[in-house]
């Protein structure tokens, strides 16, 4: 916010000049002579926390985002003041801070500069609700580029784009419409193949301005609150996210079949229905895990409570689905139906669990079972309440997973869609309005239905997902995009919010497959679901209101696409289960834009199309109606088309063959890709062998990564897991490949089928570690390239 042309102008207030320095172990304390303090705090030698106050006076410091288990700590910290400026050095960037306005410059330790202050802090007072509206603004470089925040629905590359947090039910939405469902104030800046983040921790509603006012300037601001923001130093973009995943939190890992294919609709009921579509997945032998109750499933949409008309034993019901593969998810919405015969609403109001408004009464307001009260998830007391209400569903009916809705939070029949802003949160006891408390509510709901659906299905792994989040709620949730549309142009915004959301520290994010409004055609859904299964989380839904939207509705050619991909994601399992424990374990994100992928190539810098899925296959979707095939970007290096095996150069655009059944996707050469057999459901098989398709490459060394459990539980964690490392090396007659293991699992399969890719020669002899093997002795096959040997080599050779 540069020169106040959206709110009243009361005056831009700023820093003056530094009077005195302290220095309190990390923390480096500056103030000026008009009660400016700013705090610094080195995390790490990358991640700097900038915290300002006026009035010599901090608000307490809290926040939700934040991770106790984040990495601290670094090897070096200096501060020297000089004649105009204070300078704070760390291992890996220098701060300058000016002694005469409080401005900030950041240069790496090569002199370069990265972040530098423009206007830098400044503020105004808030005269309609006291305290401040806080703002940074930054130079922006000619040619730097911006990416993250979350969901936003428009060009990947954010420069031009002004946009809003403020979690917002917009149904239906467009492109380019702002906000929707998340807040997620986080950014990725970029310039001359150097990235930084900015995380501005702040919940109120907050803005980034990214050249729209001013070509030249960067800024960010809130309508109350602290300037209160994290930088974080790369200067690769992959370890800017990683460090901000680790500052806010990293997920566990998901039961094995959260991964699957899922089926939902607004509503499948009565039971007679659900069976209805369960059993036809199994008849035409499409693999799906998950099947969804929406609102329909209750009383009146009273949560925590069963239509006995349409459901009248959800218990054996469940028991049954699950008896053929299927788990069961169920909806849980905040809005809490005003009913005194209503156990839930009678324990909340005995307990004053409800939020209130200012003068005292009860925040009311319309949502689906009509007048509702709200819990304050914000309250510790009412997230143990609500986590213990899980105990029947979860633990006595068997329901696998929750899907929160509903919960940014949304009301009905308000010009705002949400509650006024004078209602009360006891935001863990720094009492506040909603004004700061509304963007973290639905994270605060996932955050308690998370701890009580794992506390029942203990000692199983728990399976929640949310619409609405807040930085840090990738802790507790999965997510995905809301209400889309079933249009092309949604499919374009599905592709782009789920790589940014990926970029955003919340990698398990995907879309409704198909469009939730509308209906669309077998061809739209076709592409779709083509998408889809590329994308961490994987789910058909669709309003009831507009069509049936079950892959068979649309014919048999579509029915065949989808069983086609979906056959092709349980097969990726052990490789994308393996991206989900990367991410688990170090933040890395599960889906990576080109610009992510390759920063030092221009070229990617505005892509939005093509994205790698993990970290060796290159996915580009098939975006327009009657496409044959269509043009797109192959990052530099080598690659090899998946259908055709034809090896291409990348760093340029070509033109790639693709009729409804294919879309375009190329393998990294050096790859060793792991592929499980086909299931219908997560445990119909035992996996007997693990298949691993190798891609030849000629010349430096390429790693690849197998991580497997027990598909459930928490033994991972103690050391009960098996991670293969593979180092592949190619050379012109000779194939290296050496395995290292990790960890105590023991898998079920005992031996290891290799499928070479691209193999220039003939294979002659065959060396496992040290041995050469009489190729009749063993299982090869000349012609395919393929041969089994058993799962614990350390080294393979393959000569020609």
């Amino acid at each position: 916010m540069i020169i106040n042309t959206e709110l009243e102008n009361k005056g831009n207030l700023f820093p003056g000049k530094i009077n005195s320095f302290s220095q309190d172990v990390d923390k480096i304390y500056f103030k000026t002579e008009n009660g400016v303090i700013l705090q610094v705090t080195i995390l790490r030698g990358s991640v700097i926390r900038f915290r300002y106050a006026t009035d010599n006076n901090f608000e307490k410091d809290f926040s939700y985002a934040i991770s106790e288990d984040g990495v601290r700590g670094y090897s070096i910290l200096e501060v020297e003041e000089e004649t105009t400026c204070y300078k704070i050095i760390t291992r890996r960037i220098i701060i300058q801070v000016d002694k005469l306005d409080l401005k900030k410059t950041i240069y790496d330790r090569e002199g370069n500069i990265i972040c530098k202050d423009d206007w830098g802090f400044h503020w105004e007072q808030s005269y309609e609700y006291g305290g401040n509206i806080v703002k940074m603004s930054k130079s922006a470089p000619q040619g730097e580029c911006y990416y993250g925040l979350g969901d936003k629905p428009m060009h990947l590359n954010l420069k031009g784009k002004r946009v809003e947090n403020w979690a917002t039910d917009q149904y239906a939405y467009g492109k380019d419409q702002d906000p929707l469902y998340k807040s997620v104030p986080f950014y990725i800046g970029m310039y001359e193949e150097r990235a930084y983040g900015i995380f501005f921790d702040n919940t109120f509603k907050t803005f980034f301005d990214f050249c729209h006012e001013r070509r030249n300037v960067t800024s960010f601001w809130a309508h109350g609150g602290e300037m209160n923001y994290y930088f974080f130093f790369g200067p690769q973009m992959q370890d800017v996210i990683t460090r901000y995943t680790d500052l806010t939190g990293k997920p566990e890992l998901p039961p094995l079949w959260a991964l699957g294919y899922h089926q939902c609709k607004w509503s499948y009921y009565p039971e007679s229905k659900v069976k209805e579509v369960t059993s036809k997945f199994r008849e035409l032998r499409i693999p799906c895990d998950g099947i969804y109750l929406d609102i329909d499933y209750m009383d009146g949409f009273r949560c925590f409570t069963w239509n006995k008309d349409y459901f009248p034993d959800p218990k054996r019901m469940v028991a049954e689905l699950a008896e053929d593969g299927f788990k069961t998810i169920a909806i849980i919405d905040p809005g809490i139906k005003i009913d005194d015969d209503y156990w839930v609403y009678k324990e909340a109001m005995e307990n004053d669990y409800f939020c209130k408004r200012a003068d005292g009464p009860y925040m009311r307001g319309k949502v689906w079972p009509g007048e509702c009260f709200f819990p304050d998830f914000t309250n510790p007391k009412v997230r143990e309440w609500w986590s213990g209400l899980f105990k029947e569903i979860i633990d006595e009916i068997g329901v696998k997973g929750i899907w929160n809705d509903m919960n940014e939070p949304a009301v009905m029949e308000v010009p705002t869609k949400t509650f006024p802003d004078d209602v009360r949160h006891s935001y863990d006891g720094n009492h506040c309005s909603h004004r700061k408390a509304h963007n973290i509510y639905g994270t605060q709901m996932a955050r308690a239905t998370y701890e009580g659906v794992k506390k029942y299905a203990y000692p199983k792994r728990p399976f929640i997902i949310t619409r609405s989040a807040y930085s840090g709620a990738q802790r507790f949730t999965s997510s995905w995009t809301g209400d889309n549309i079933a249009t092309w142009e949604h499919l374009w915004i599905a592709n782009i919010q789920a790589q940014r959301m990926s970029m955003s520290g919340m990698s398990f994010t995907g879309s409704d497959i198909g469009g939730f409004a509308e209906h669309p055609t077998g061809e739209l859904y076709a592409r779709w679901i083509q998408l889809g299964v590329f994308h961490p989380f994987c789910r058909t839904h669709s309003s009831g209101d507009h069509g049936n939207q079950e892959p068979w509705t649309f014919g048999e050619e579509v029915v065949d696409v989808t069983r086609k991909y979906v056959e092709l994601r349980y097969q990726l399992l052990p490789y994308l289960y393996t991206m989900f424990w990367e991410y688990a374990a170090y933040g890395v994100p599960m889906l990576k834009s080109l610009v992510l992928y390759d920063q030092y190539d221009t070229q990617t810098h505005y892509r939005t199309d093509e994205f790698i899925f993990g970290n060796q296959i290159l996915v580009c979707p098939i975006q327009e109606p009657n496409s044959k095939g269509r043009r797109m970007y192959i990052p530099r290096g080598h690659w090899y088309n998946y259908w055709t095996r034809e090896y291409v150069s990348g760093g340029l655009e070509k033109w790639v063959d693709a009729d409804l059944d294919i879309i375009p996707m190329f393998i990294k050469e050096g790859a060793v890709i792991p592929k499980y057999p086909i299931q219908q459901y997560i445990g119909e098989k035992t996996i007997e062998q693990l298949q691993l398709e190798v891609y030849f490459k000629l010349g430096e060394k390429e790693v690849s990564k197998v991580f497997e459990d027990a598909q459930d539980g928490y033994d991972y964690m103690k050391g009960r897991y098996s991670l293969r490392t593979f180092s592949f090396t190619g050379k012109e007659n000779e194939v290296i490949i050496q395995q290292h293991k990790d960890g105590t699992f023991i898998t079920e399969y005992d031996t290891i089928k290799l499928e070479f890719i691209g193999l220039p020669f003939t294979v002659k002899e065959i060396e496992i570690d040290n041995v050469i093997v009489d190729l009749k002795n063993i299982e090869f096959n000349s012609e395919k390239n393929t041969i089994v040997i058993p799962k614990d080599f350390t080294e393979l050779h393959i000569v020609g």
